[in-house]
């Protein structure tokens, strides 16, 4: 059910996921009225560009993370951003 908070047109904004502090915890999915994340596996050639605490973080999440595939869903309700424990998200002006 989306927020009655989402005051931007779908694709004003995006989430952009830090890829160093993101831990694939999931709770961007459960609370994203638009559907725009998934957790899947960090690709391997994308893991070079990490930091080493990146790196250990990666390897100790199973290299899980979340991913925007929906982006241009977004309506910048900011519910992802409150809710990661890692503040692994932000929003940009797409």
């Amino acid at each position: 059910m989306p927020d009655s908070d989402c005051k931007h047109a779908p694709g004003q904004f995006v989430p952009v996921v830090n890829r160093n502090r993101c831990e694939g915890k999931e709770p961007c999915v459960e609370v994203c009225p638009y559907d725009v994340f998934v957790i899947a596996t960090l690709p391997t050639a994308e893991r070079k560009n990490l930091s080493l605490i990146g790196k250990i973080k990666g390897y100790r999440h199973k290299w899980q993370q979340a991913f925007t595939p929906n982006a241009d869903a977004c309506q910048a309700c900011g519910l992802c951003v409150a809710a990661c424990p890692e503040k692994a998200i932000t929003l940009r002006r797409a």
